[in-house]
């Protein structure tokens, strides 16, 4: 058992993407086990002008370190607690102060492990120093504790901490460090180039495709500690695979979960499903000017702006698809609004939208497929590729497209609801991803009971076919076939899978969408932490192996 655990990444307190959604959803279960010995440590971005909406800052049990802590100058640090289910110990630090020192760093990194910075671009500079910043505090408050005996681990996620994960292995032995490859830098790299990953797999060599794509920073950073690390896990079997052979290490798989209490329950969740509905067809009816009844089926997507890998192409080449399917069928009159949540270069809410929104009898506005003004329309690839399928979302469609691409904070000017209030109002929701090592948006719509299209190259999609196999209907999740080789079938497929739910009656969708919500409570942190349990183990065996010699 450890005494003190440690947990590192640029997501603390900090809204991203998924790897948010894994820390602060798998906080409260490691709360309850470890108590205030758990401290996850964030970068501090915030200012009294932009606050973080998730750190609560105060008086916690380390407050005799933060008088005290031995930090080089002009690092400091904010200590409070990550206003998330558990409330968890953290640890906000800057980082500024390191810069002039980077040269110095990379120097030893170099000498140490090889790491090559000398081609960093990016957000390299600022992860790296955030990471080394994060590493000088984990080193602090060891040596405050002043226990020889602590059994101590540090958990540093994704490349953006790998250098701090290096400092700690190299200057403090004792220690024991994990360190998780949520996605390989140079895999998502070959995807988001638009090259074949999963054919030619074998062939790839890690280190030839950093340089080919000008990665060798980022690669060989993520390499080292890779190798560096007591315990080296990822996030699924997908992924495992692509670790292997990239970054030439198999990691252990420790499955990400979800945190059930995120979701509402019983009446508070049926009043929350009917406000989403509600806002959602209101959002749509001031759009095109046309009304939505009650039962219009309702599906979205969501995710990273990446069009290939979270197959946001696929998506809306599918609602194309699917509304020339509907419109052959003349005596169908069910409509479908079908929302592209998808975060882009956002400028402003649309305040033609935002007044139509209160009209008595709304009018069709200008370009009825999107809520938010662009900075970039003509350049944005969600807009690119809808204005080629030819939707302009005219009367007669069946299918009505939305473009959302606003961050669902709960405050953007038109829905001003949250991703999970509106996750509620869903009948379905659709990621078709090519590169997607875990699968966090498929398992979050599972757990809101919706009916959920995912594919088996997600490891989530993977996990649910080698868990509950290929039932759909049982499981709430239908994981599609995809490959490099298959797009127009998949396209397909999902059309197949949305006219079916589309079809479905009141009493079959309502069994679906409980097989989804066992799903994904299968998919819990008590059941899956186990699999960190073992990581920390070993970790912690190698620590005290060195500790011996």
């Amino acid at each position: 058992m450890l005494d003190l655990l440690f947990e590192t990444s640029w997501e603390v307190c900090n809204k991203v993407g998924g790897i948010y959604a894994v820390l602060s959803t798998k906080a409260k279960t490691l709360q309850k086990r470890y108590k205030d010995n758990l401290i996850f440590i964030g970068p501090d971005l915030w200012s009294a002008e932009n606050p973080s909406l998730t750190f609560i800052e105060g008086k916690t049990p380390l407050a005799a370190w933060q008088t005290h802590a031995q930090l080089p100058s002009g690092v400091k640090v904010r200590v409070g607690r990550w206003d998330v289910p558990g409330k968890p110990l953290a640890v906000l630090v800057t980082y500024d102060a390191l810069y002039p020192y980077k040269n110095e760093l990379y120097a030893e990194m170099w000498n140490r492990y090889g790491v090559d910075s000398l081609h960093a671009y990016g957000d390299y500079d600022e992860s790296c120093m955030f990471a080394y910043a994060a590493a000088l505090v984990i080193e602090s408050i060891i040596r405050w504790k002043d226990d020889p005996e602590l059994r101590v681990v540090a958990h540093f996620d994704e490349w953006t901490t790998g250098m701090g994960l290096l400092h700690v292995k190299a200057t403090m032995p004792e220690v024991a460090t994990v360190f998780t490859t949520h996605a390989t830098s140079i895999g998502r790299s070959i995807c988001g180039n638009g090259k074949p990953l999963y054919d030619y797999m074998p062939g790839y060599f890690g280190d030839q495709m950093a340089g080919e794509l000008n990665m060798q920073s980022k690669h060989s950073l993520e390499k080292a500690a890779a190798h560096a690390a007591d315990a080296f896990t990822t996030v699924s079997d997908v992924t495992a695979r692509e670790c292997a052979q990239l970054l030439e290490r198999r990691p252990l798989v420790t499955p990400n979960a979800f945190e059930q209490n995120y979701v509402p329950k019983g009446s508070k969740f049926t009043r929350q499903r009917a406000a989403a509905r509600k806002r959602m067809l209101q959002v749509a009816s001031a759009l095109t000017g046309e009304h939505y009844p009650e039962d219009t089926m309702i599906v979205a997507t969501s995710g990273r702006l990446e069009m290939r890998n979270k197959g946001i192409d696929v998506y809306l080449d599918s609602l194309s698809s699917l509304r020339d399917a509907l419109g052959r069928v003349t005596s169908l009159q069910r409509k479908v609004v079908a929302f592209v949540l998808v975060p882009a270069w956002m400028k402003s809410p649309r305040t033609d939208l935002a007044e139509q929104m209160t009209a008595r009898k709304p009018r069709r506005l200008f370009n009825p497929v999107v809520t938010h003004n662009l900075y970039d329309p003509e350049g944005d690839p969600v807009m690119r590729r809808i204005n080629a399928l030819g939707i302009h979302n005219e009367p007669q469609d069946l299918v009505t497209v939305i473009d959302v691409p606003s961050y669902l904070n709960g405050n953007d000017g038109i829905f001003d609801m949250t991703y999970y209030d509106l996750l509620a109002g869903l009948d379905a929701a659709v990621f078709p991803s090519y590169y997607e090592p875990w699968g966090y948006t498929p398992l979050e719509s599972a757990a809101f009971g919706v009916a959920t299209v995912t594919t088996d190259l997600a490891g989530f999609g993977q996990w649910v076919l080698d868990n509950f196999g290929d039932d759909s209907d049982a499981s709430g999740v239908k994981v599609i076939h995809r490959s490099d080789s298959n797009y127009d079938e998949t396209v397909q497929t999902i059309v197949s899978s949305l006219i079916n739910l589309y079809m479905m009656g009141e009493k079959e969708a309502q069994s679906v969408s409980k097989g989804a919500r066992a799903t994904s409570k299968a998919a819990s942190w008590e059941n899956f932490l186990p699999y960190y349990d073992n990581a920390y183990e070993m970790a912690l065996q190698k620590a005290s192996r060195r500790k011996d010699h």
